[in-house]
């Protein structure tokens, strides 16, 4: 009884079932900026970065990542933040949070636009969430952009927002093109999806190329991260388990029904499924990307993700792609994190950021 309504639920359009995220903790802070984008020339194929990480697999975690930090001090002769305050979300918008690591600053912001009162100082990275994800794992994530100066803003579609686009993801896609759009953010904006964050990513180029200052939006994207990114005919293997992740008899059905949505719901998603998957694969942001992904992900999976690396160098995208043996759907920070941070810290120095420039000139 209890599935057949679970499951009436579902054709109804996942009303009332699924609950919205809850209203994150007013807490701190207020800052970012902006930059333009650099067309780059043409490549034959993608970059495979082939690094390992066997002298530090055995490492306790916190050991290799001060490791890693002492190490860019080394190099740059940058100190490390020392950070008092634990790191918080800060509301924004329904969907949308900053995370900072200092008390008694606020994001104020006219709501109607979405433009933050006091513009922020610092280049900005834009976190698209996996489904489910928590304020305490993105948290992690969003430290390491901290310690680099960042603004970190992080934004959250729900399993119902993405079943049903219209008036789920879309409108998400709205919220985050009007801030991008309505904000001076001169220091660069730098993207960093997870998993359907690829898909979502695409519905925000849908509203871009239609809005009057969508190109000049976008130049003020200079770097994109794309960590386990799922693609159309995978969204039935990755959201069950995000959904129920520890009932494999639920997930085996709601992957059943899933298929059957995508091909039932032609007109209220999956067309939009496909044309937001168009647009990210083959009208690119035109700055440097990393690719990540691992060969024992089946959600985020190699094949997929390689074709396109290769569409997107065709494109005249810079492409770094790096492929794990193993490690889970969206875990490579977890499971790798010395050599991911590595990765993103070498990614983040190709991207000609203003913050970076002047640190090099002392």
């Amino acid at each position: 009884m209890r599935l057949f309504i679970m499951f009436q639920r579902l054709y109804r359009g996942f009303q009332g079932f699924f609950t919205h995220r809850p209203p994150l903790v007013a807490s701190k802070r207020g800052h970012i900026t902006e930059r333009l984008n650099q067309v780059r020339p043409a490549h034959t194929g993608c970059l495979i970065v082939q690094t390992t990480s066997n002298s530090t697999k055995n490492l306790p975690m916190s050991f290799q990542y001060s490791r890693m930090l002492a190490t860019q001090v080394q190099n740059e002769g940058k100190q490390p933040t020392n950070r008092n305050a634990p790191i918080e979300p800060v509301a924004f918008t329904k969907s949308m949070a900053f995370f900072t690591d200092v008390s008694g600053n606020s994001y104020e912001k006219d709501s109607s636009t979405l433009k933050l009162k006091k513009p922020l100082e610092k280049p900005l990275v834009l976190i698209f969430a996996w489904l489910q994800a928590t304020n305490k794992q993105v948290g992690k994530i969003a430290g390491v952009y901290l310690e680099q100066g960042f603004e970190v803003l992080t934004v959250y579609i729900t399993p119902w927002q993405l079943l049903w686009p219209v008036h789920g993801a879309q409108k998400v896609a709205e919220d985050v093109v009007k801030f991008l759009a309505n904000n001076d953010i001169p220091e660069g904006v730098v993207l960093h999806g997870f998993s359907v964050g690829g898909y979502f990513w695409g519905e925000c180029l849908v509203k871009l190329h239609a809005h009057p200052k969508g190109r000049r939006t976008l130049e003020k994207i200079v770097g994109q991260i794309w960590d386990s990114v799922t693609h159309l005919e995978e969204i039935p293997i990755g959201v069950p388990p995000a959904m129920v992740p520890k009932n494999p008899k639920l997930q085996n059905m709601l992957r059943s029904y899933l298929s059957y949505h995508l091909k039932l719901f032609h007109e209220e998603a999956t067309q939009y499924y496909q044309q937001s998957t168009h647009l990210y694969h083959y009208e690119p942001l035109q700055c440097p990307a990393l690719i990540l992904v691992s060969k024992s992900d089946p959600i985020g999976a190699e094949a997929p993700n390689k074709r396109l690396c290769d569409i997107w160098e065709s494109k005249g995208v810079k492409t770094t792609f790096k492929c794990w043996d193993k490690s889970p759907h969206v875990g490579h920070f977890y499971r790798h994190r010395e050599e991911y941070v590595q990765l993103l810290l070498t990614h983040l120095k190709l991207l000609n950021l203003p913050m970076y420039n002047r640190k090099a000139k002392l």
